[in-house]
Parts: structure tokens; sequence; C-alpha cells
């Protein structure tokens, strides 16, 4: 089982320079992989503002995508469909082409993504979709994860630059003297902006999912 992430641009045809845009989302997500390298396939470019990759778990694909939402400028957001199925390649005079349940399930995942920021929840970044086959357990599991998307999304998408920064670094186990130095603050003023945030249930979240010890 294998599991395949659609990306896309929120909004790319509004942005100003959308070269640019995808520069430093090239440049974040080059970034994230150099800080936790856990895909089997890195998030790239396919067609227009579309990515793709692939994980090995769901756990490993919800905490890279995480800390990509945390690193990415202000001016960027994506959302991100997340497929868990069988996934392969068909032949095409372009090269092999991505094909398969878990890439099926994937982009159903985006669509619903699309849904619900236009319906329910506009903040809502993440969705997972397990393909046809799967025990129940495994569908049960993934409403779960879907659950927890929705709220760490809403606590995400609350954050100011500087905070999600904040939080990615203490993802990533920079102490907070650290990131003082770097953004140029005092350590109770960091340790102010990350109380603020709700960046530690974030934080927690992220280390439940790597594995990582807090």
């Amino acid at each position: 089982m294998s599991v395949a992430v659609i990306a896309d641009i929120v909004g790319s045809r509004r942005l100003v320079d959308r070269e640019a845009a995808q520069r430093a989302l090239e440049e974040t997500i080059a970034q994230v992989e150099q800080d936790y390298p856990v895909a089997t396939q890195p998030l790239r470019p396919t067609v227009g503002d579309e990515l793709q990759a692939l994980f090995p778990t769901v756990e490993k694909a919800l905490s890279s995508i995480l800390l990509l939402q945390l690193a990415l400028p202000s001016m960027i957001q994506c959302r991100f469909g997340i497929g868990i199925g069988e996934v392969g390649t068909v032949a095409s005079t372009n090269g092999k082409l991505p094909d398969g349940p878990g890439w099926w399930a994937a982009r159903e995942a985006i669509d619903k993504v699309h849904a619900l920021e236009q319906r329910t929840a506009p903040t809502a970044r993440g969705w997972i979709v397990a393909a046809q086959g799967h025990h129940e357990s495994v569908h049960s599991s993934t409403a779960m994860a879907n659950a927890y998307l929705l709220s760490r999304d809403e606590i995400v998408s609350s954050m100011s630059e500087r905070a999600r920064r904040l939080t990615y670094g203490r993802c990533i186990k920079a102490t907070q003297s650290e990131l003082a130095r770097a953004e140029g603050i005092s350590q109770p003023a960091v340790s102010q902006a990350l109380t603020a945030a709700g960046a530690a249930a974030v934080v927690e979240g992220f280390f439940a999912l790597s594995g990582s010890v807090s």
C-alpha cells in the first residue's frame, strides 16, 4: 500500500506573480525535504499548478504536509488530497503516467477539499480517502484523521507567518532561544507568540505523527 498526494495552489489564478510563487513553493518544498526526508517520491510539479508525491504511510504524509503548510510564505497556500491505495503507472508517449486506486483516491480527496472550502469549512486544506477494498478499520481510521485535519487546518490558518515559522522550528526541534535569535526577538516573545497561536497542540500532533519525542 502507498499513500499518494495531489496538491494544488489555492487561488493560483489570482496570484500577482505566478512564476515567483512557483519558485517560492519549490524552494519551500526543498527545505522541508531537507529537514524531514520521508517521501518515497518527493512533491514535484506535474501540470499547471498541480504537484504529486508518494509517501510510505499516512502519518509521514500528514506530518510532511504540515511542515510545508507552516513553511510557506503567506502569499501561497496549498490544498492536499491524500489517497490510500495501490499506485502504478501506464505507458504514454510522454513517459509513464501515474495511475491506480491510490491516485484516484487522492483525486477524490482533493475534490472534497475544494467542496469543503466552498461550503462548510473555508480553512480546510487537506482530506484523506481510502480506495475501495480496504478493511473497514482503514476507513474508520481515515475518518478520525480527517477530523484531526479539519481542526489542524483551522489552527494553522489563523497563524501569522512568523507564528508558522516558529511552529515549524519547534517541530524540527529548534529551541526557543535559537528561534529568538533567528527572528531577532527575545525568547519570552517567542514563547508568547507560540502560546497565542495555539502552536503547542500542532507541534505535539506532529510529534505523534512522526514518532518523535517532544
